[in-house]
């Protein structure tokens, strides 16, 4: 662990990518628009979108930051460079444009023509693929907290009926799976019949991305372990599990941007640049042993992934805020964070 480092030392990067990002705003919007109220409001729709990004993907630094304890240096190393570009460039341009080439059935290069040529049309289409995101989105990250309770393994609790009753059922083998199914087809009978199949096959998809990817990550693991051709535990296996988790936390915030403005290069940006500080406090997280530091920080990350989970299901019946997703995910998190300092002081 290196704890020698300031605060300031790993916000440098994050710091230099804002004044960047920021510039290229405000040039944006001069380009676009071609008059200093223009400029202005992009630059302030790229800041709002920055702060948005942080705010939901707080718990997903925390997240991370327990999943990169366990990998090797290499691939730590290769999760925080490569992963960042995956994050920045394929959630963030990519992932837009294939939702719309997919919808509409057209080439990316026309897609990008659509978004730039015809935004409103854009933004259109990607809300019309936001019921289906929400489940596919929902499906995978309430798996993701379900797997962090149902552990039998699991010592720590932080709300103790709820963990205590969650760990003596882990013996149940696919429990986490019933729960989520159950969950999804409660909520399918409660939206519009003409979305609720699409609604479910989006959220059976999730489902099974995530079986997946936690299957073929556990594999390739145990691949690298006995090989070292790929790495040891927490090798290539743990990097596609975090990539996929990665893009599950980005659907929200990619949504929630086209709220703000229909500017798919100003969205890139104002995401991007909080993308960088989520992964500033991924690492600054690992390196200071905050984890073990504060016992209930994790727990309090998977409620919220939890939480965001049940949002995004409530997407596909009304919109919720993403002020109130942020807020939400944040006031769980400072709460475990409280009950942290308070175990600390009566030990």
């Amino acid at each position: 662990m290196n704890s020698e480092r300031t605060v300031t030392s790993y916000l440098k990067w994050p710091l230099a990518t804002t004044v960047v990002g920021l510039l290229l705003s405000a040039w944006l919007g001069w380009a676009t628009e071609g008059t200093i109220s223009g400029l202005i409001s992009f630059l302030i729709v790229g800041i709002v979108l920055a702060a948005l990004e942080i705010a939901l993907s707080f718990d997903n630094a925390i997240v991370n930051a327990n999943k990169l304890e366990e990998m090797t240096p290499v691939w730590r190393q290769r999760f925080l460079t490569w992963g960042i570009l995956i994050a920045v460039f394929g959630m963030r341009i990519v992932f837009p444009l294939a939702i719309v080439a997919i919808f509409v059935w057209i080439n990316p290069f026309a897609a990008m023509h659509l978004a730039l040529a015809d935004p409103d049309e854009y933004s259109r289409i990607i809300g019309k693929a936001h019921g289906p995101i929400s489940a596919f989105g929902g499906t995978f990250l309430m798996m993701v907290a379900l797997k962090f309770f149902v552990d039998g393994e699991k010592t720590i609790d932080w709300i103790g009926p709820i963990e205590r009753g969650l760990r003596y059922c882990s013996s149940v083998r696919g429990l986490e799976i019933a729960l989520v199914l159950i969950i999804v087809l409660t909520i399918s009978r409660i939206i519009p019949n003409d979305y609720s199949a699409q609604f479910v096959t989006s959220a059976i998809m999730g489902l099974l991305v995530f079986v997946a990817v936690d299957g073929l990550g556990t594999v390739l693991d145990n691949i690298a372990g006995r090989t070292a051709e790929i790495g040891a535990k927490g090798g290539l296996g743990a990097f596609l599990y975090l990539e996929v988790l990665d893009a599950s936390f980005s659907f929200d915030g990619v949504i929630g941007a086209f709220a703000l403005t229909t500017n798919i290069l100003l969205i890139a940006i104002g995401l991007g640049i909080g993308a960088m500080y989520v992964r500033a406090m991924t690492i600054m997280l690992v390196e200071k042993g905050t984890l073990a530091e504060f016992r209930y920080l994790e727990h309090g990350a998977f409620y919220s992934i939890f939480a965001l989970s049940l949002v995004m299901f409530m997407q596909s019946i009304f919109h919720v805020h993403e002020l109130i997703t942020g807020g939400v995910g944040m006031t769980i998190i400072a709460l475990s964070f409280v009950s942290s300092i308070r175990h600390n002081q009566k030990d």
